[in-house]
């Protein structure tokens, strides 16, 4: 039997699919903003925005009679028949955010026009009251109270209010650089976040990463085939450990587009090491009719209508950058210089110089004239739009699935399973013990030989020889201990001369902070240094001396796939750098006393391994030898 669904049951499935999260609530409010023509933008939240959420705006606001249709699924200004859908130049346009957030959660607008009077209409759940006088300047304030209040399910697969926050700031920070000509304040718990004035995309960069993310920057503004290309480009020598420092703006929207990222990622791909991914702010300007919005109800996703322009486009343009031969382009490309004023932030160090860009000459004439149309470069332009695996963009906020596929259960009779599983273990677990007793040899048994080139240590026992090689065996047992110290939590703290900084944008931020309590654990006094950075004034004392940089870089190249450090990973390196720091070299003389001690130490563990694989001991049976010099056959 077919039901048909109430308007309460489809306004929250729509609601699943266009508000997720407290952050997916804040891009929708935002948007509407940004729609209304405003040029004052504030959002405040409060507990990751599952408590509150507050925009307000300067914009048109609504009349009296508009606002039970701003609650109205399907309702929107922004279109009229279906064909304006292929010339989409609003951000919102589908009429569902306001429908969708209210009917999970209790909400209030109030609005004004510039010539009208501010008006109220408050909603719990979907369900309206009455519009009511009200006081308020012109343009709107929307608040959205108990977010998921009445779907509890989705409340309880919210994330941590860190997390939500962090979330939040990512978005608020795309928003701050794909409008600068809007002024932007973001308040996390009445806390200043992201402040813009609305001063131009570097002012907005600076704002949103520090001023002295220009210092690394190139400023490019190119046009090719009709499609504008311009922003910021991270230079040669400057790189992320993940891709939540990467921002694309299609037509003002900030997407997420495979062939764009694997364009930008294929012409660093000379300048990149592994693990490491460009910055970019970029923006593309491209004719609506060629882009498709309307792919995914988050509208983060766009298609273009040939995505070998866009792909040849894009790469000319960065790879020509990079190599420093844009002159040889149809586009201008300006290094930022330094102005006179400097930005005063507070409880920083050293404060940076704050960069504008010099004004762009015009394009030579023979040059404009050269260009070529995208339609004409549809039919004759061709390129290479192949996406590398693993370039691929992704969502700060969208992990990848990771799967477990099983084999396919066995045909077999039942039975006892059970006991046959059981009794199976039992002897697997028996045949280890003798392999392992039988790669094993009683220390005080080897008699101590001499040394081979420095480095290589000769035992005997028996018919059999020992060459252990000394570097790799002192690493190992060093290594076992500095894990067993790790895992006992025995950790002692070394203070540094002068504390590590970190800059961290506000996903990373949120990130680390939520691991403080794990970072400590192990050994680092790790602490928030404003809003944008962290300090370190300690490691662990096995770690005192390692690339505190490289360090981070591989604690935060993990946001994209985890949710929490992947602290075994990362410290076992770490911990392997650091006993092979300490062990003793190939090359230096080890008195036979210290030989002797170096063997006990093993444990007489003849399959022994240093950290990174290499084996440390060698068997060479009496058989062997005699083999070599014709002794027996």
């Amino acid at each position: 039997m077919i039901n048909l669904l109430t308007a309460d049951v489809y306004n929250k499935i729509a609601a699943g699919e266009v508000v997720d999260r407290p952050y997916s609530v804040v891009k929708e409010l935002v948007e509407n903003a940004v729609d209304a023509g405003a040029t004052e933008i504030s959002v405040e939240i409060e507990g990751g925005g599952k408590k509150r959420i507050r925009v307000t705006d300067n914009g048109s606001g609504m009349e009296k009679s508009d606002l039970p249709l701003a609650y109205a699924s399907h309702a929107t200004s922004k279109l009229k028949v279906a064909d304006d859908l292929f010339a989409i130049r609003t951000l919102g346009f589908r009429g569902e955010a306001i429908a969708s957030v209210a009917a999970v959660s209790k909400m209030e607008i109030v609005s004004r026009t510039a010539e009208g009077e501010a008006y109220s209409l408050r909603s719990e759940g979907g369900v309206l009251g009455e519009v009511l006088p009200a006081a308020g300047a012109k343009g709107t304030v929307v608040t959205v109270d108990d977010l998921f209040f009445n779907v509890p399910a989705r409340l309880k697969f919210l994330k941590s209010d860190a997390q939500e926050e962090g979330d939040i700031a990512g978005v608020m920070a795309r928003f701050l650089l794909s409008h600068p000509e809007i002024s932007f304040t973001y308040l996390a718990n009445g806390k200043i976040k992201y402040r813009s004035f609305g001063d131009g995309l570097p002012a907005a960069l600076a704002a949103v990463y520090g001023a002295g993310i220009l210092n690394d920057c190139i400023e490019i503004d190119a046009e090719k085939h009709g499609i504008r290309i311009h922003g910021f480009l991270g230079n040669r020598n400057f790189f992320k450990p993940n891709r939540t420092w990467q921002s694309l703006f299609v037509n003002g929207r900030y997407v997420v587009n495979q062939t764009v990222g694997a364009a930008v990622t294929n012409a660093y791909a000379s300048y990149l090491m592994k693990r490491q991914y460009p910055f970019y702010v970029l923006f593309l300007d491209v004719p609506p009719e060629i882009v498709d919005v309307n792919v995914h109800p988050n509208k983060a996703d766009v298609r273009f209508a040939d995505n070998q322009i866009i792909y040849g486009c894009v790469y000319s343009v960065v790879s020509a950058v990079l190599d420093g031969n844009s002159r040889a382009l149809e586009y201008l490309v300006n290094q930022p210089k330094p102005a006179a004023a400097e930005v005063q932030e507070e409880a920083k160090p050293a404060p940076a110089p704050v960069f504008t860009a010099m004004p762009k000459p015009s394009a030579p004439p023979q040059q404009q004239q050269q260009t070529m149309s995208y339609e004409a470069a549809k039919k004759e332009v061709k390129f290479d739009v192949s996406i590398p695996k693993g370039t691929e963009p992704r969502f700060f906020d969208e992990p990848p699935v990771q799967m477990e596929v099983r084999s396919p259960a066995s045909e077999a009779p039942l039975g006892n399973a059970a006991e046959d599983a059981f009794a199976e273990n039992q002897r697997f677990l028996r045949e280890q013990a003798v392999k392992a007793k039988q790669e094993r040899v009683e220390p005080d048994t080897l008699t101590y030989k001499g040394e081979l080139f420095r480095t290589y240590l000769i035992y005997e026992a028996g018919d059999c020889a020992y060459l252990i090689d000394q570097h790799a065996a002192h690493e190992r047992i060093l290594y076992d201990r500095l894990r067993e110290k790790w895992e006992n939590r025995s950790v002692v703290s070394q203070p540094m001369l002068a504390p590590f900084l970190l800059t961290v944008n506000g996903q990373e931020f949120a990130f680390l902070e939520r691991n403080f309590p794990v970072l400590r654990e192990i050994g680092f006094e790790i602490d928030a240094f404003g809003d944008d950075a962290v300090k370190v004034s300690a490691v662990p004392v096995e770690l005192m001396g390692i690339d505190l940089n490289k360090f981070f870089g591989e604690v935060l190249a993990s946001m994209e796939t985890l949710r929490a450090i992947k602290l075994a990973d990362i410290l076992k390196d770490k911990l392997a750098t650091a006993a092979c720091k300490a062990a003793v070299k190939g090359g230096e003389l080890l008195s036979e006393q210290e030989a002797r001690a170096l063997i006990r130490e093993t444990g007489g563990d003849l399959g022994l391994k240093c950290p990174h694989g290499r084996p440390a001991v060698v068997e060479v049976r009496k058989s062997e030898l005699e083999k070599l010099f014709k002794r027996i056959v």
